[in-house]
């Protein structure tokens, strides 16, 4: 099974989640594919089976500037490929900034349910006033997204 990974970073963390998830799924037989800044034409000459949202949150609860390009193509285009596709989202942000919190995983889960991506896990959120190694924490949640991959 194809997994394209989608980042978007602002200080470069979730590009670190994003290529340790990347690494965590090829060692669990999957063939993964990550482009910090990834072009919609990208994503679509790998050929997807399934899709991986990595992303911190920026402002007031907005996707990083790094993002915006790809998720603005994507919502223009909406492409009919990945209706139907497994996905799931992982939301880097800090728990302190209230309502907020992950919005740019949430954004990105609201276009994954916009384009008929089918969520197999709920959004991991990490939180930086609780952690300083998010891709050691996300790592039991990868496993477990591999898993419902296979299976």
């Amino acid at each position: 099974m194809k997994v394209a990974i989608i980042s978007g970073s602002v200080y470069g963390t979730a590009d670190e989640v994003a290529r340790h998830a990347e690494s965590l799924l090829k060692a669990a037989g999957l063939e993964a594919w990550h482009a910090a800044r990834a072009t919609l034409q990208d994503i679509e000459g790998f050929g997807p089976d399934a899709l991986l949202a990595v992303t911190s949150t920026t402002g007031m609860g907005e996707l990083p500037d790094s993002l915006m390009p790809l998720y603005s193509t994507i919502r223009d285009v909406l492409p009919a490929a990945w209706r139907g596709l497994p996905g799931a989202v992982i939301g880097l942000g800090d728990s302190s900034y209230g309502d907020t919190y992950c919005g740019g995983g949430e954004q990105m889960r609201e276009l994954f349910a916009e384009l008929g991506v089918i969520e197999v896990l709920p959004m991991l959120r990490l939180d930086a006033s609780e952690t300083v190694t998010p891709e050691t924490d996300a790592e039991p949640w990868l496993a477990e997204f591999a898993a419902a991959l296979k299976g």
